[in-house]
């Protein structure tokens, strides 16, 4: 059961992250739209890049705390600049995605406090 709550959970929790950084560079036109700050299309390329270090990174098993804690703040930072502002509109979809980041902010902070390295 340890080992299911544990490693193994990192792992699975780490594979989203991929598709999420592999659809940053797929979509980066469509989302470059969504950037709150000039240089949208480079954010998007480097933030998908980022989702996927991450998830090697906890793969891997290297630098895991380091890893999922800055996933964290990054994934908490698009909860509140993305998210939030349609979500207090009152849009169905962006308060979905608003819970989703929170959720695997919250997550990611989860790993990173139980990384035993």
């Amino acid at each position: 059961m340890k080992l299911l709550t544990g490693r193994i959970a990192q792992i699975v929790f780490a594979f989203p992250m991929i598709f999420f950084g592999v659809s940053h560079f797929m979509f980066a036109q469509g989302m470059a739209d969504m950037v709150p700050i000039p240089g949208g299309i480079y954010w998007v390329y480097f933030t998908g890049l980022c989702l996927i270090a991450s998830a090697i990174a906890i793969i891997s098993g290297r630098l895991v705390g380091l890893s999922a804690f800055l996933l964290g703040v990054m994934i908490f930072i698009f909860a509140f600049t993305l998210h939030l502002p349609g979500a207090l509109k009152n849009n169905q979809m962006q308060i979905m995605m608003f819970l989703k980041d929170i959720s695997i902010a919250a997550g990611a902070w989860v790993i990173a406090g139980t990384d035993k390295k």
